[in-house]
Protein backbone atom coordinates (compact mmCIF):
# COMPACT_ATOMS: atom_id res chain seq x y z
CA UNK A 1 0.00 0.00 0.00
CA UNK A 2 1.49 3.39 -0.94
CA UNK A 3 2.47 5.51 2.00
CA UNK A 4 0.71 8.88 2.39
CA UNK A 5 2.56 12.04 1.37
CA UNK A 6 3.79 14.40 4.04
CA UNK A 7 1.28 17.06 5.04
CA UNK A 8 2.22 20.38 3.34
CA UNK A 9 2.41 23.60 5.39
CA UNK A 10 0.64 26.61 3.88
CA UNK A 11 0.35 30.17 5.11
CA UNK A 12 -3.42 30.39 4.79
CA UNK A 13 -6.44 29.85 2.58
CA UNK A 14 -6.80 32.13 -0.49
CA UNK A 15 -9.02 35.20 -0.21
CA UNK A 16 -10.73 34.23 -3.48
CA UNK A 17 -11.18 30.52 -4.20
CA UNK A 18 -13.16 30.53 -7.48
CA UNK A 19 -12.36 32.06 -10.88
CA UNK A 20 -14.81 31.75 -13.74
CA UNK A 21 -14.59 33.17 -17.32
CA UNK A 22 -17.72 34.82 -18.67
CA UNK A 23 -20.32 32.41 -19.96
CA UNK A 24 -18.98 29.18 -18.36
CA UNK A 25 -21.09 28.97 -15.23
CA UNK A 26 -22.27 25.44 -15.99
CA UNK A 27 -18.88 24.12 -17.04
CA UNK A 28 -17.23 21.61 -14.70
CA UNK A 29 -14.35 23.43 -12.97
CA UNK A 30 -10.74 22.39 -12.71
CA UNK A 31 -9.78 21.81 -9.08
CA UNK A 32 -6.54 23.35 -7.82
CA UNK A 33 -5.57 22.08 -4.36
CA UNK A 34 -4.49 24.50 -1.63
CA UNK A 35 -0.96 23.11 -1.57
CA UNK A 36 -0.74 23.63 -5.35
CA UNK A 37 -2.00 27.19 -4.86
CA UNK A 38 0.66 27.78 -2.20
CA UNK A 39 3.50 26.58 -4.46
CA UNK A 40 2.33 28.89 -7.24
CA UNK A 41 2.09 31.79 -4.78
CA UNK A 42 5.56 31.23 -3.37
CA UNK A 43 7.42 30.45 -6.61
CA UNK A 44 5.68 32.73 -9.14
CA UNK A 45 4.47 35.59 -6.91
CA UNK A 46 6.99 35.66 -4.04
CA UNK A 47 9.81 34.68 -6.44
CA UNK A 48 11.16 31.99 -4.13
CA UNK A 49 13.44 29.23 -5.36
CA UNK A 50 12.17 25.65 -5.18
CA UNK A 51 14.56 25.05 -2.30
CA UNK A 52 13.15 28.02 -0.35
CA UNK A 53 9.62 26.94 -1.13
CA UNK A 54 10.38 23.40 0.10
CA UNK A 55 11.75 24.71 3.40
CA UNK A 56 8.74 26.97 3.91
CA UNK A 57 6.19 24.24 3.14
CA UNK A 58 8.13 21.59 5.11
CA UNK A 59 8.45 19.21 2.16
CA UNK A 60 11.23 18.03 -0.17
CA UNK A 61 12.40 19.95 -3.21
CA UNK A 62 11.36 17.10 -5.53
CA UNK A 63 7.85 17.28 -4.07
CA UNK A 64 7.76 21.03 -4.77
CA UNK A 65 8.71 20.35 -8.38
CA UNK A 66 5.91 17.77 -8.78
CA UNK A 67 3.31 20.07 -7.21
CA UNK A 68 4.48 23.04 -9.29
CA UNK A 69 4.24 21.16 -12.58
CA UNK A 70 0.77 19.84 -11.72
CA UNK A 71 -0.47 23.32 -10.76
CA UNK A 72 0.89 24.94 -13.94
CA UNK A 73 -0.82 22.32 -16.13
CA UNK A 74 -4.15 22.99 -14.41
CA UNK A 75 -3.85 26.76 -14.76
CA UNK A 76 -2.87 26.38 -18.41
CA UNK A 77 -5.92 24.17 -19.04
CA UNK A 78 -8.18 26.85 -17.51
CA UNK A 79 -6.69 29.58 -19.71
CA UNK A 80 -6.62 27.58 -22.94
CA UNK A 81 -10.00 25.86 -22.61
CA UNK A 82 -11.82 28.65 -20.81
CA UNK A 83 -12.75 26.52 -17.79
CA UNK A 84 -13.53 27.69 -14.24
CA UNK A 85 -10.88 27.25 -11.56
CA UNK A 86 -11.83 26.25 -8.01
CA UNK A 87 -9.23 26.16 -5.20
CA UNK A 88 -10.13 23.45 -2.69
CA UNK A 89 -8.88 20.33 -0.91
CA UNK A 90 -5.38 18.92 -0.86
CA UNK A 91 -3.02 17.46 1.73
CA UNK A 92 -2.12 20.49 3.84
CA UNK A 93 -2.03 22.10 7.25
CA UNK A 94 -2.37 25.82 7.88
CA UNK A 95 0.60 27.32 9.68
CA UNK A 96 -1.46 29.87 11.53
CA UNK A 97 1.76 31.72 12.31
CA UNK A 98 2.24 29.58 15.41
CA UNK A 99 4.77 26.98 14.30
CA UNK A 100 8.27 27.20 15.67
CA UNK A 101 9.46 27.34 12.07
CA UNK A 102 6.53 29.30 10.67
CA UNK A 103 6.24 30.09 7.02
CA UNK A 104 8.66 33.03 7.09
CA UNK A 105 8.82 36.53 5.75
CA UNK A 106 5.46 36.34 3.99
CA UNK A 107 3.58 34.80 6.92
CA UNK A 108 0.60 37.13 7.23
CA UNK A 109 -0.86 35.25 10.17
CA UNK A 110 2.40 35.40 12.12
CA UNK A 111 2.51 39.15 11.79
CA UNK A 112 -1.12 39.43 12.82
CA UNK A 113 -0.62 37.19 15.83
CA UNK A 114 2.43 39.14 16.93
CA UNK A 115 0.55 42.39 16.73
CA UNK A 116 -2.55 40.98 18.42
CA UNK A 117 -0.96 39.33 21.42
CA UNK A 118 2.31 38.84 23.18
CA UNK A 119 1.38 35.26 24.06
CA UNK A 120 3.94 32.56 23.56
CA UNK A 121 3.38 30.69 20.29
CA UNK A 122 2.48 27.08 20.96
CA UNK A 123 2.84 25.27 17.67
CA UNK A 124 3.15 21.56 17.17
CA UNK A 125 6.08 19.99 19.01
CA UNK A 126 8.26 18.71 16.16
CA UNK A 127 10.87 16.20 17.28
CA UNK A 128 13.80 14.54 15.58
CA UNK A 129 13.23 10.78 15.71
CA UNK A 130 15.57 8.05 14.47
CA UNK A 131 14.02 4.67 13.61
CA UNK A 132 16.32 1.65 13.25
CA UNK A 133 14.76 -1.06 11.10
CA UNK A 134 12.43 -0.50 8.15
CA UNK A 135 10.42 -3.72 8.41
CA UNK A 136 6.70 -4.07 9.20
CA UNK A 137 6.82 -2.28 12.54
CA UNK A 138 9.42 0.28 11.45
CA UNK A 139 7.42 1.02 8.31
CA UNK A 140 4.22 1.57 10.30
CA UNK A 141 6.04 3.88 12.74
CA UNK A 142 7.64 5.87 9.94
CA UNK A 143 4.27 6.25 8.26
CA UNK A 144 2.45 7.47 11.38
CA UNK A 145 5.15 9.73 12.82
CA UNK A 146 5.80 11.34 9.43
CA UNK A 147 2.06 12.07 9.20
CA UNK A 148 2.42 13.95 12.47
CA UNK A 149 5.21 16.01 10.90
CA UNK A 150 8.13 14.84 13.01
CA UNK A 151 11.62 14.94 11.52
CA UNK A 152 12.26 11.25 10.76
CA UNK A 153 15.55 9.49 9.97
CA UNK A 154 15.42 5.77 9.11
CA UNK A 155 18.41 3.44 9.41
CA UNK A 156 18.45 0.06 7.67
CA UNK A 157 20.97 -2.29 6.10
CA UNK A 158 18.76 -2.84 3.00
CA UNK A 159 19.33 -0.13 0.39
CA UNK A 160 16.26 -1.04 -1.66
CA UNK A 161 13.94 -0.78 1.34
CA UNK A 162 15.39 2.62 2.22
CA UNK A 163 15.01 3.83 -1.35
CA UNK A 164 11.34 2.85 -1.39
CA UNK A 165 10.76 4.54 1.95
CA UNK A 166 12.38 7.77 0.78
CA UNK A 167 10.31 7.78 -2.39
CA UNK A 168 7.05 7.34 -0.53
CA UNK A 169 7.61 9.43 2.60
CA UNK A 170 9.45 12.71 3.06
CA UNK A 171 12.20 11.36 5.35
CA UNK A 172 15.97 11.06 5.59
CA UNK A 173 17.64 7.65 5.36
CA UNK A 174 21.01 6.23 6.42
CA UNK A 175 22.29 2.92 5.09
CA UNK A 176 24.12 0.64 7.47
CA UNK A 177 24.06 -1.36 10.70
CA UNK A 178 21.91 0.53 13.20
CA UNK A 179 23.91 -0.79 16.14
CA UNK A 180 27.13 0.77 14.82
CA UNK A 181 28.23 4.02 16.55
CA UNK A 182 29.52 5.27 13.18
CA UNK A 183 26.14 4.73 11.49
CA UNK A 184 24.23 6.25 14.39
CA UNK A 185 26.53 9.27 14.35
CA UNK A 186 25.84 9.68 10.62
CA UNK A 187 22.14 9.77 11.50
CA UNK A 188 22.83 12.35 14.25
CA UNK A 189 21.34 10.09 16.91
CA UNK A 190 23.16 12.06 19.62
CA UNK A 191 21.19 15.19 18.69
CA UNK A 192 17.87 13.35 18.39
CA UNK A 193 14.97 13.48 20.80
CA UNK A 194 14.14 9.79 20.42
CA UNK A 195 15.63 6.62 18.95
CA UNK A 196 13.35 3.65 18.24
CA UNK A 197 14.99 0.26 17.63
CA UNK A 198 12.49 -1.85 15.70
CA UNK A 199 14.53 -4.52 13.93
CA UNK A 200 13.52 -8.20 14.05
CA UNK A 201 16.42 -9.07 16.40
CA UNK A 202 16.01 -8.31 20.12
CA UNK A 203 19.74 -8.23 20.79
CA UNK A 204 20.39 -5.69 18.04
CA UNK A 205 17.56 -3.52 19.34
CA UNK A 206 18.99 -3.54 22.87
CA UNK A 207 22.48 -2.79 21.57
CA UNK A 208 21.11 0.10 19.49
CA UNK A 209 19.66 1.65 22.64
CA UNK A 210 22.94 1.31 24.54
CA UNK A 211 24.87 3.02 21.73
CA UNK A 212 22.24 5.76 21.35
CA UNK A 213 22.40 6.62 25.06
CA UNK A 214 26.21 6.75 24.94
CA UNK A 215 25.96 9.17 22.02
CA UNK A 216 23.61 11.42 24.00
CA UNK A 217 20.13 10.53 22.71
CA UNK A 218 17.47 11.69 25.19
CA UNK A 219 14.99 8.79 24.91
CA UNK A 220 15.20 5.23 23.58
CA UNK A 221 12.58 2.59 22.81
CA UNK A 222 13.30 -1.06 21.99
CA UNK A 223 11.11 -3.68 20.37
CA UNK A 224 11.70 -6.86 22.37
CA UNK A 225 9.92 -10.12 21.56
CA UNK A 226 11.76 -12.63 23.73
CA UNK A 227 9.78 -13.14 26.96
CA UNK A 228 12.99 -13.65 28.96
CA UNK A 229 14.30 -10.21 27.98
CA UNK A 230 10.91 -8.56 28.32
CA UNK A 231 10.39 -9.98 31.78
CA UNK A 232 13.65 -8.37 32.93
CA UNK A 233 12.73 -4.88 31.74
CA UNK A 234 12.87 -3.19 35.13
CA UNK A 235 16.22 -4.79 35.89
CA UNK A 236 17.64 -3.85 32.49
CA UNK A 237 16.05 -0.42 32.18
CA UNK A 238 18.75 1.60 33.91
CA UNK A 239 21.66 -0.49 32.67
CA UNK A 240 20.56 -0.28 29.05
CA UNK A 241 19.26 3.26 29.20
CA UNK A 242 15.81 2.18 28.05
CA UNK A 243 12.75 4.38 28.42
CA UNK A 244 10.25 1.93 26.97
CA UNK A 245 10.23 -1.71 25.89
CA UNK A 246 7.55 -2.91 23.45
CA UNK A 247 6.49 -6.53 22.98
CA UNK A 248 4.00 -6.64 20.06
CA UNK A 249 3.27 -10.35 20.50
CA UNK A 250 2.40 -10.05 24.17
CA UNK A 251 0.26 -6.96 23.52
CA UNK A 252 -1.61 -8.82 20.77
CA UNK A 253 -2.26 -11.83 23.01
CA UNK A 254 -3.61 -9.54 25.74
CA UNK A 255 -5.91 -7.85 23.23
CA UNK A 256 -7.29 -11.21 22.01
CA UNK A 257 -7.77 -12.45 25.57
CA UNK A 258 -9.82 -9.36 26.42
CA UNK A 259 -11.99 -9.91 23.35
CA UNK A 260 -12.65 -13.51 24.35
CA UNK A 261 -13.82 -12.39 27.79
CA UNK A 262 -16.72 -10.48 26.17
CA UNK A 263 -17.25 -12.16 22.78
CA UNK A 264 -20.12 -9.80 21.85
CA UNK A 265 -17.66 -6.94 21.39
CA UNK A 266 -15.58 -6.59 18.25
CA UNK A 267 -12.95 -4.53 20.04
CA UNK A 268 -12.14 -3.37 23.58
CA UNK A 269 -9.82 -0.52 24.51
CA UNK A 270 -9.00 0.10 28.16
CA UNK A 271 -8.44 3.45 29.86
CA UNK A 272 -8.04 4.75 33.43
CA UNK A 273 -6.05 1.66 34.45
CA UNK A 274 -8.80 -0.65 33.24
CA UNK A 275 -11.69 1.18 34.95
CA UNK A 276 -13.10 2.55 31.66
CA UNK A 277 -13.44 0.92 28.26
CA UNK A 278 -14.45 1.88 24.77
CA UNK A 279 -16.11 -1.13 23.14
CA UNK A 280 -17.11 -1.72 19.54
CA UNK A 281 -20.47 -3.33 18.83
CA UNK A 282 -22.72 -3.70 15.78
CA UNK A 283 -26.32 -2.59 16.22
CA UNK A 284 -28.52 -5.47 15.06
CA UNK A 285 -31.97 -4.94 13.48
CA UNK A 286 -33.77 -6.61 16.39
CA UNK A 287 -32.20 -4.27 18.96
CA UNK A 288 -34.72 -2.15 20.85
CA UNK A 289 -32.53 0.97 20.52
CA UNK A 290 -32.80 1.05 16.70
CA UNK A 291 -34.47 4.32 15.73
CA UNK A 292 -33.76 5.94 19.10
CA UNK A 293 -32.09 9.32 19.57
CA UNK A 294 -28.87 9.24 21.56
CA UNK A 295 -30.48 11.62 24.03
CA UNK A 296 -32.98 8.81 24.79
CA UNK A 297 -30.36 6.10 25.19
CA UNK A 298 -30.05 6.13 28.99
CA UNK A 299 -33.81 5.86 29.50
CA UNK A 300 -33.82 2.85 27.18
CA UNK A 301 -30.79 0.80 28.28
CA UNK A 302 -30.68 1.99 31.94
CA UNK A 303 -26.87 1.97 31.83
CA UNK A 304 -24.73 5.11 32.06
CA UNK A 305 -22.83 5.00 28.75
CA UNK A 306 -21.78 7.40 26.03
CA UNK A 307 -21.72 6.63 22.30
CA UNK A 308 -18.52 8.45 21.32
CA UNK A 309 -18.36 7.48 17.63
CA UNK A 310 -20.55 5.81 15.02
CA UNK A 311 -19.46 4.20 11.77
CA UNK A 312 -22.26 4.09 9.20
CA UNK A 313 -21.12 2.74 5.86
CA UNK A 314 -18.01 4.69 4.94
CA UNK A 315 -18.89 7.64 7.17
CA UNK A 316 -17.55 8.25 10.68
CA UNK A 317 -19.61 10.48 12.96
CA UNK A 318 -18.84 11.88 16.41
CA UNK A 319 -22.51 12.22 17.35
CA UNK A 320 -24.52 14.50 19.58
CA UNK A 321 -27.85 13.89 21.33
CA UNK A 322 -29.86 14.48 18.14
CA UNK A 323 -28.20 11.56 16.32
CA UNK A 324 -30.67 8.75 15.50
CA UNK A 325 -29.41 5.16 15.58
CA UNK A 326 -29.94 2.76 12.68
CA UNK A 327 -29.60 -1.00 12.24
CA UNK A 328 -26.12 -1.92 11.04
CA UNK A 329 -24.45 1.04 12.77
CA UNK A 330 -21.13 0.19 14.34
CA UNK A 331 -21.13 1.87 17.75
CA UNK A 332 -18.13 2.82 19.85
CA UNK A 333 -19.43 3.02 23.40
CA UNK A 334 -17.69 4.40 26.50
CA UNK A 335 -18.64 2.64 29.73
CA UNK A 336 -17.12 1.74 33.06
CA UNK A 337 -15.75 -1.80 33.17
CA UNK A 338 -18.31 -2.74 35.80
CA UNK A 339 -21.18 -1.79 33.47
CA UNK A 340 -20.07 -3.91 30.49
CA UNK A 341 -22.08 -6.98 31.54
CA UNK A 342 -25.16 -4.79 32.14
CA UNK A 343 -24.64 -3.18 28.72
CA UNK A 344 -24.58 -6.60 27.05
CA UNK A 345 -27.82 -7.60 28.77
CA UNK A 346 -29.56 -4.33 27.95
CA UNK A 347 -28.62 -4.59 24.26
CA UNK A 348 -29.67 -8.28 24.17
CA UNK A 349 -26.24 -9.35 22.92
CA UNK A 350 -24.77 -12.84 23.13
CA UNK A 351 -23.72 -13.57 26.71
CA UNK A 352 -22.33 -17.08 26.16
CA UNK A 353 -19.05 -17.60 27.97
CA UNK A 354 -16.12 -18.98 25.97
CA UNK A 355 -15.24 -22.45 27.28
CA UNK A 356 -13.01 -23.80 24.50
CA UNK A 357 -10.78 -22.13 21.91
CA UNK A 358 -9.07 -23.45 18.77
CA UNK A 359 -5.84 -21.60 17.92
CA UNK A 360 -4.42 -21.96 14.40
CA UNK A 361 -0.64 -21.40 14.34
CA UNK A 362 1.93 -21.87 17.09
CA UNK A 363 3.51 -18.43 17.20
CA UNK A 364 4.69 -16.50 20.25
CA UNK A 365 1.28 -14.84 20.31
CA UNK A 366 -0.32 -18.28 20.52
CA UNK A 367 1.86 -19.19 23.51
CA UNK A 368 1.04 -15.99 25.42
CA UNK A 369 -2.67 -16.40 24.64
CA UNK A 370 -2.83 -20.09 25.50
CA UNK A 371 -1.16 -19.47 28.87
CA UNK A 372 -3.73 -16.79 29.76
CA UNK A 373 -6.68 -18.95 28.64
CA UNK A 374 -5.48 -22.05 30.48
CA UNK A 375 -5.08 -20.03 33.67
CA UNK A 376 -8.78 -19.11 33.34
CA UNK A 377 -9.82 -22.76 32.91
CA UNK A 378 -10.52 -22.51 29.16
CA UNK A 379 -9.79 -25.60 27.05
CA UNK A 380 -7.21 -24.84 24.34
CA UNK A 381 -6.60 -26.80 21.14
CA UNK A 382 -3.54 -25.60 19.23
CA UNK A 383 -2.85 -26.62 15.60
CA UNK A 384 0.68 -26.20 14.22
CA UNK A 385 2.06 -27.42 10.87
CA UNK A 386 5.76 -27.62 11.86
CA UNK A 387 6.66 -30.77 13.78
CA UNK A 388 9.56 -29.30 15.79
CA UNK A 389 7.51 -26.27 16.83
CA UNK A 390 4.68 -28.59 17.84
CA UNK A 391 7.10 -30.46 20.13
CA UNK A 392 8.21 -27.16 21.71
CA UNK A 393 4.60 -26.13 22.27
CA UNK A 394 3.89 -29.41 24.01
CA UNK A 395 6.69 -28.65 26.48
CA UNK A 396 5.59 -25.05 27.02
CA UNK A 397 1.87 -25.81 27.24
CA UNK A 398 1.39 -29.29 28.75
CA UNK A 399 -2.29 -28.60 29.58
CA UNK A 400 -3.16 -27.63 26.01
CA UNK A 401 -4.04 -30.09 23.23
CA UNK A 402 -1.33 -29.70 20.59
CA UNK A 403 -1.94 -31.10 17.09
CA UNK A 404 0.70 -31.50 14.39
CA UNK A 405 -1.26 -30.94 11.18
CA UNK A 406 -2.41 -28.36 8.63
CA UNK A 407 -5.85 -26.83 8.14
CA UNK A 408 -7.24 -29.92 6.45
CA UNK A 409 -8.06 -31.50 9.83
CA UNK A 410 -10.26 -28.66 11.09
CA UNK A 411 -13.46 -30.61 10.54
CA UNK A 412 -12.22 -33.76 12.22
CA UNK A 413 -11.00 -31.70 15.19
CA UNK A 414 -14.48 -30.24 15.68
CA UNK A 415 -14.11 -26.67 14.52
CA UNK A 416 -17.91 -26.43 14.21
CA UNK A 417 -18.26 -27.31 17.92
CA UNK A 418 -15.76 -24.84 19.31
CA UNK A 419 -16.73 -21.56 20.98
CA UNK A 420 -13.97 -19.51 19.38
CA UNK A 421 -11.37 -19.75 16.61
CA UNK A 422 -8.24 -17.59 16.62
CA UNK A 423 -6.04 -17.58 13.49
CA UNK A 424 -2.43 -16.72 14.29
CA UNK A 425 -0.34 -18.00 11.38
CA UNK A 426 2.27 -15.73 9.75
CA UNK A 427 0.34 -15.75 6.47
CA UNK A 428 -2.52 -13.24 6.24
CA UNK A 429 -4.19 -15.11 3.38
CA UNK A 430 -4.26 -18.33 5.37
CA UNK A 431 -5.74 -16.53 8.37
CA UNK A 432 -8.39 -15.02 6.13
CA UNK A 433 -9.41 -18.34 4.56
CA UNK A 434 -9.63 -20.20 7.87
CA UNK A 435 -11.61 -17.33 9.43
CA UNK A 436 -14.03 -17.29 6.50
CA UNK A 437 -14.55 -21.03 6.91
CA UNK A 438 -15.15 -20.66 10.65
CA UNK A 439 -17.69 -17.90 9.95
CA UNK A 440 -19.38 -20.17 7.40
CA UNK A 441 -19.71 -22.83 10.11
CA UNK A 442 -21.19 -20.15 12.43
CA UNK A 443 -18.48 -20.39 15.06
CA UNK A 444 -19.65 -17.89 17.73
CA UNK A 445 -16.37 -15.93 17.91
CA UNK A 446 -13.68 -15.62 15.22
CA UNK A 447 -10.58 -13.48 15.75
CA UNK A 448 -8.10 -12.94 12.93
CA UNK A 449 -4.55 -11.66 13.11
CA UNK A 450 -3.31 -9.60 10.18
CA UNK A 451 0.08 -8.12 9.35
CA UNK A 452 -0.90 -6.01 6.36
CA UNK A 453 -3.58 -3.57 7.49
CA UNK A 454 -4.51 -2.85 3.87
CA UNK A 455 -6.38 -6.19 4.04
CA UNK A 456 -8.81 -4.73 6.57
CA UNK A 457 -11.42 -3.86 3.95
CA UNK A 458 -11.09 -7.32 2.40
CA UNK A 459 -11.72 -8.90 5.80
CA UNK A 460 -14.76 -6.73 6.41
CA UNK A 461 -16.25 -7.54 2.99
CA UNK A 462 -16.01 -11.21 3.92
CA UNK A 463 -17.89 -10.70 7.19
CA UNK A 464 -14.80 -10.76 9.41
CA UNK A 465 -15.00 -7.79 11.75
CA UNK A 466 -12.83 -8.87 14.66
CA UNK A 467 -9.19 -8.41 13.59
CA UNK A 468 -6.01 -7.60 15.48
CA UNK A 469 -2.71 -6.27 14.16
CA UNK A 470 0.54 -6.56 16.19
CA UNK A 471 2.22 -3.71 14.36
CA UNK A 472 -0.79 -1.45 14.94
CA UNK A 473 -0.77 -2.15 18.67
CA UNK A 474 2.97 -1.56 18.81
CA UNK A 475 2.66 1.67 16.85
CA UNK A 476 -0.11 2.95 19.13
CA UNK A 477 2.05 2.48 22.23
CA UNK A 478 5.01 4.28 20.71
CA UNK A 479 2.92 7.14 19.29
CA UNK A 480 1.37 7.62 22.75
CA UNK A 481 4.88 7.89 24.20
CA UNK A 482 5.93 10.36 21.51
CA UNK A 483 2.90 12.57 22.10
CA UNK A 484 3.51 12.47 25.84
CA UNK A 485 7.07 13.65 25.15
CA UNK A 486 5.62 16.49 23.11
CA UNK A 487 3.26 17.56 25.88
CA UNK A 488 3.53 21.23 26.67
CA UNK A 489 1.36 22.25 29.60
CA UNK A 490 -2.25 21.17 29.83
CA UNK A 491 -1.92 17.43 30.29
CA UNK A 492 0.14 14.58 28.85
CA UNK A 493 -1.14 11.62 26.88
CA UNK A 494 -1.60 8.64 29.19
CA UNK A 495 -3.15 6.21 26.69
CA UNK A 496 -3.90 6.21 22.97
CA UNK A 497 -6.04 3.85 20.93
CA UNK A 498 -7.10 4.08 17.30
CA UNK A 499 -10.71 3.18 16.73
CA UNK A 500 -13.10 2.98 13.77
CA UNK A 501 -10.44 1.24 11.66
CA UNK A 502 -7.95 4.02 12.47
CA UNK A 503 -10.36 6.74 11.31
CA UNK A 504 -10.59 8.14 14.84
CA UNK A 505 -8.50 8.25 18.01
CA UNK A 506 -9.36 7.89 21.67
CA UNK A 507 -6.81 9.50 23.98
CA UNK A 508 -6.51 9.70 27.74
CA UNK A 509 -4.98 12.83 29.28
CA UNK A 510 -4.16 13.78 32.86
CA UNK A 511 -5.34 17.34 33.52
CA UNK A 512 -2.68 19.58 35.05
CA UNK A 513 -3.11 22.99 36.64
CA UNK A 514 -2.12 24.53 33.30
CA UNK A 515 -5.21 23.24 31.49
CA UNK A 516 -7.03 26.44 30.55
CA UNK A 517 -10.49 24.91 30.97
CA UNK A 518 -10.14 23.82 34.63
CA UNK A 519 -13.29 24.29 36.70
CA UNK A 520 -15.46 25.44 33.82
CA UNK A 521 -18.69 23.70 32.89
CA UNK A 522 -18.20 21.52 29.83
CA UNK A 523 -21.17 23.27 28.23
CA UNK A 524 -19.20 26.55 28.44
CA UNK A 525 -16.06 25.20 26.79
CA UNK A 526 -15.53 25.94 23.12
CA UNK A 527 -14.11 22.74 21.66
CA UNK A 528 -12.55 22.29 18.27
CA UNK A 529 -14.71 20.47 15.68
CA UNK A 530 -14.98 16.66 15.83
CA UNK A 531 -13.90 16.41 19.45
CA UNK A 532 -15.88 14.68 22.20
CA UNK A 533 -15.14 14.37 25.92
CA UNK A 534 -16.31 10.83 26.59
CA UNK A 535 -15.28 10.20 30.21
CA UNK A 536 -13.71 11.74 33.32
CA UNK A 537 -11.91 9.61 35.92
CA UNK A 538 -11.70 11.46 39.24
CA UNK A 539 -9.72 9.50 41.84
CA UNK A 540 -11.30 6.24 40.70
CA UNK A 541 -14.82 7.64 40.29
CA UNK A 542 -15.99 7.24 36.69
CA UNK A 543 -18.04 10.17 35.33
CA UNK A 544 -19.83 9.91 32.00
CA UNK A 545 -19.91 13.68 31.50
CA UNK A 546 -22.82 16.01 30.91
CA UNK A 547 -22.76 19.72 30.20
CA UNK A 548 -22.85 20.54 33.93
CA UNK A 549 -19.67 18.58 34.76
CA UNK A 550 -16.22 20.19 34.87
CA UNK A 551 -12.61 19.02 34.62
CA UNK A 552 -10.55 19.32 37.81
CA UNK A 553 -6.81 19.17 38.39
CA UNK A 554 -5.63 15.54 38.53
CA UNK A 555 -8.58 14.16 36.53
CA UNK A 556 -7.87 11.82 33.67
CA UNK A 557 -9.99 12.73 30.67
CA UNK A 558 -10.81 10.54 27.66
CA UNK A 559 -11.05 12.48 24.40
CA UNK A 560 -12.32 11.08 21.09
CA UNK A 561 -11.45 12.81 17.83
CA UNK A 562 -11.17 12.06 14.13
CA UNK A 563 -7.77 10.80 12.97
CA UNK A 564 -6.97 13.88 10.86
CA UNK A 565 -6.58 15.95 14.03
CA UNK A 566 -3.46 15.19 16.09
CA UNK A 567 -3.75 16.05 19.78
CA UNK A 568 -0.62 16.08 21.93
CA UNK A 569 -1.88 18.11 24.85
CA UNK A 570 -5.22 18.56 26.62
CA UNK A 571 -5.17 22.27 25.75
CA UNK A 572 -5.26 21.25 22.08
CA UNK A 573 -8.98 20.42 22.36
CA UNK A 574 -9.87 24.07 23.02
CA UNK A 575 -10.88 26.37 20.19
CA UNK A 576 -9.37 29.68 21.27
CA UNK A 577 -10.50 31.42 18.09
CA UNK A 578 -14.07 31.15 19.36
CA UNK A 579 -13.12 32.93 22.52
CA UNK A 580 -12.76 30.17 25.08
CA UNK A 581 -11.82 32.26 28.01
Amino acid sequence: MPRPPRCRRICGAPQVDTFCPNGCENTEPILLTLDEYEVIRLVDLEQQTHEQCAAQMDISRSTVQEIYESARRKIAACLVHGKPLHITGGNYRICGGQEAAHCGRCCRTQRANTEKSNKKCEGDCIMKIVIVGDGKVGFALTQQLAREDHDIVVIDSNKMVLKESQQMVDIQVVHGNGASPVVQSAASVGESDLMIAATSADEINLLCCIVAKKLGCSHTIARVRNPEYYGQFFLLKDELGLNLMINPERATASEIFRLLQFPSFLKRDAFAKGRVEIVEVVLRPESHIVGKLLSELYHTVKVKVLVCAVERGNDVVIPDGSFRLQAGDKLYVTASSGDLARLIRSLHLNQKKIKNVMIIGGSRIAVYLAMALLDEGVDVKLIEIQKERCRQLAELLPKATGIFADGSILDSEGIDQTDAVVTLTDIDEENLIVSMYANYLKVPKVITKINRTEYTEVFRDKGIDCVVSPKELCTNDIVRYVRAMGNRTGGAVVALHRIVDEKAEALEFRASESFRGLGQKLSDLELKPNILLSCINRRGKIIIPSGNDAIEKGDTVIVVTTADRFINDLNDILDEEKGLL
